[in-house]
């Protein structure tokens, strides 16, 4: 037979009452308490409903995570950090993709809002505005980007991209291309930024080759517009858009990296799989995650606890096949 909260309550000498409260809210038991019903518990193999101990919290202990695009393998990773995470204080996730389209964002959160005790909006592409409508009915921690008043955790994109660039210095290179992101994404601006700054303090040449969806078509679109400015290095919003301009540049017979050096930024799992093996910049994608979920119980727990916290984790040049010296 299942055990119960009763059966619970007998063998710690407590009420149920009480194992309810220390099972699902412990701060309102003293800690003998908490302790001889976690005992019972365990030698029991009680499980507490996740139903019962909403009902008695308040709390859904679910977190939503809005994400623009589960199909680019950066996502899936941030994406199991964040669950392994969660699951670690016996939260769910529920999960919205909201493919690349800043319209669906604010209504996937207002569907999600009753159903969630928080939010994780990675890489959101919406206006800040619209994300701000929404501030004060759940808790909000923005992955990826940093929208006022909410908490953030972000790479830092700036120094990524100044160490690439002075890889690429160090080989010969001095006229670059970059090719873009979304418009709407705050990855891109801030690694655009980083990548003007380097490029400006050694004196090279940035070609801007515009903004394509982050995927390997969308770098592949780019490859043709890139080779036409005779840059000898391109570097690419994302190792996706990398990747299709490896495929465009092979497929017109143009060498990586004799006759072009490519780099990407993310490192996601495929970058060192593919032929030549791709130079990208590493974000440290599962510490994002697990940081996203500890700064969210912070704040799902006191509205105040950390304001406008923002964790900028490092970021690193994995250095590949895809780069060599410039072509004379």
């Amino acid at each position: 037979m299942a055990v119960t909260i009763k059966d619970v309550a007998r063998l710690a000498g407590v009420s149920q009452s009480s194992v309810c409260r220390a099972l699902a809210d412990p701060a309102r038991v003293r800690p003998e308490t908490r302790e001889r019903v976690e005992r019972a518990a365990g030698e029991l193999g009680y499980h507490p409903n996740r139903v019962a101990r909403s009902l008695i919290t308040g709390r859904t202990l679910n977190i939503g995570v809005v994400l623009p695009d589960l199909a680019n393998p950066f996502f899936p990773s941030v994406v199991k950090s964040i669950q392994t995470r969660a699951r670690e204080f016996d939260y769910a996730v529920f999960l919205s993709d909201t493919d690349e389209d800043p319209a669906v964002e604010v209504p996937a959160i207002r569907a999600l809002a009753k159903q969630v005790d928080g939010f994780l909006l990675c890489s959101p592409r919406a206006p800040d505005e619209d994300l701000r409508s929404n501030a004060y009915e759940k808790p909000i921690v923005v992955l990826n980007r940093r929208v006022r008043p909410f908490p953030s955790v972000t790479a830092d994109s700036a120094d990524g991209m100044r160490q690439a660039v002075a890889h690429l210095h160090a080989l010969g290179h001095r006229s670059l291309a970059y090719v873009a992101g979304p418009r709407t994404s705050w990855s891109n601006r801030d690694r655009l930024r980083g990548l003007r700054a380097a490029t400006a303090a050694r004196g090279m040449t940035l070609v801007e080759a515009g903004n394509v969806a982050p995927t390997v078509d969308g770098g592949a679109a780019a490859a043709d517009l890139v080779l036409a400015t005779h840059a000898t290095a391109v570097l690419a919003y994302n190792d996706l858009t990398a990747l299709g301009l490896i495929q465009r540049f092979h497929a017109r017979g143009v060498a990586v990296p004799e006759h072009i050096s490519v780099v990407g930024f993310d490192d996601i799992l495929v970058a060192a799989l593919v032929g030549p093996p791709l130079t990208t910049v590493a974000i440290a994608k599962e510490q994002i995650g697990r940081v996203g979920v500890d700064l969210l119980l912070e704040l799902m727990a006191d509205r105040d606890s950390t304001g406008t916290a923002r964790r900028v984790l490092p970021t690193q040049l994995i250095v590949r096949g895809s780069t060599g010296p410039a072509p004379v």
